[in-house]
């Protein structure tokens, strides 16, 4: 029961924390520490359901349906083999609401967050050619390259956020090695890449 009770837990936490959700917090943290946190609320609502809309939704259906059309589950999709189509949606949705966003003159610091993950997205998908990457713990690296490269440029202390991030970085890989989706290896390889495109892309 003990065993089965963690694997649930694992399974929680590697849901809630899916790598879709790193433009939306991205955008969270700049409406809650920069200056952008002056704009209106409605304006704020309509950029977080635009990203929402192409970074989570739209990616998440596609796949969904690209994992039934083939008749396989969530954790066959997972083999290394089977991931670059997923990869492939979730780079066109992220391109699109890139361009989009640009269309509609939206701040650049807004847009570094999609480019932020579009990149990530790009080195795990190259990456996946040859070794199985963990996006997941991608995406909080990511988290926590972006939180250090605004602490920088808006000159704010980040130190409580990093930690906070840091360890929800530690519960995800540790439920991607318990669901045996990732190696330590991996997971420890997915932080370090989202970390540094992330912090690179934003200060460039």
């Amino acid at each position: 029961m003990k065993n089965k009770n963690i694997i649930t837990a694992a399974r929680m936490m590697s849901s809630a924390f899916t790598p879709f959700y790193l433009p939306i917090v991205g955008l969270m943290a700049l409406f809650t520490f920069s200056y952008l946190s002056l704009l209106p609320i409605a304006y704020k609502m309509i950029v977080l359901s635009i990203v929402a809309f192409f970074t989570i939704l739209l990616p998440s259906i596609l796949i969904h349906l690209y994992r039934r059309v083939q008749g396989w589950t969530p954790i066959e999709l997972g083999h290394k083999e089977r991931r670059m189509v997923p990869y492939v949606i979730s780079i066109a949705c992220y391109i699109t609401c890139i361009y989009i966003m640009k269309e509609m003159h939206i701040p650049y610091f807004m847009c570094s967050i999609l480019r932020v993950a579009l990149c990530i997205q790009i080195v795990c998908a190259l990456t996946n050619a040859w070794w199985k990457i963990s996006t997941h713990t991608a995406a909080i690296g990511g988290v926590a390259g972006a939180l250090l490269a605004f602490a920088e440029i808006f000159g704010f202390n980040p130190l409580v956020w990093f930690c906070i991030v840091m360890i929800l970085g530690g519960l995800v890989g540790s439920s991607r090695m318990i669901l045996r989706q990732h190696s330590l290896s991996q997971v420890v390889g997915g932080f370090g890449v989202g970390f540094v495109c992330s912090f690179v892309t934003i200060l460039i």
